[in-house]
């Protein structure tokens, strides 16, 4: 559980702005590139803490890596809905039943970063693919109404942003750090 994170069903419009001021003025492609090598070095440097949560409630490093193959996937799938169909309804998820459901903290994390690299790359490619124009197709979302895949786009790299940092966050309190 991100404790920080503000309601995506409560808060729609302050859960974009969360995300998209994490980002900032940064190109969105660049920091999805990063994000599987950080995650990478994170389960590396986690070692017998990977699994351990910060506090009860909270996300471990391996189910925030867990959470984010889950967002991944999901994106992966809204951004060709949002490509290839006029204005299709994008459907919300609750992260946290996802995570709790499908055990990502039982998960093998080898298992888990080949999936989030090889989804990742095929985004990447997708987005560079993709004319300007075509950016600015949308879908509705069911909490949070009208998204294009530009907006998408942008989220994701503010997404990937905050949990890297929960990630990160994890691993320093349960090394006592």
């Amino acid at each position: 559980m991100a404790p920080d994170l503000v309601s995506p069903v409560d808060a729609p419009e302050a859960y974009r702005q969360l995300l998209l001021g994490l980002l900032g003025g940064d190109d969105p492609a660049l920091v999805q590139g990063g994000t599987v090598a950080r995650m990478r070095e994170l389960v590396r440097d986690a070692g017998a803490f990977l699994r351990d949560r910060p506090a009860p409630g909270e996300w471990s490093v391996i189910e925030c890596l867990g959470h984010l193959v889950d967002g991944e996937l999901v994106v992966s799938t809204r951004a060709r809905w949002v490509l290839a169909e006029d204005e299709p309804i994008i459907v919300g998820y609750d992260q946290d039943r996802w995570v709790d459901g499908l055990h990502h903290r039982d998960d093998d994390p080898d298992e888990l970063l080949a999936v989030f690299s090889a989804l990742r790359a095929a985004n990447l490619r997708l987005w560079a693919a993709t004319p300007p124009d075509a950016r600015r197709r949308f879908g509705v979302h069911s909490e949070r109404g009208p998204e294009s895949y530009d907006l998408l786009w942008h989220l994701t790299a503010g997404h990937d942003r905050f949990h890297v940092a929960q990630a990160e966050r994890a691993l320093a309190t349960v090394r006592g750090g």
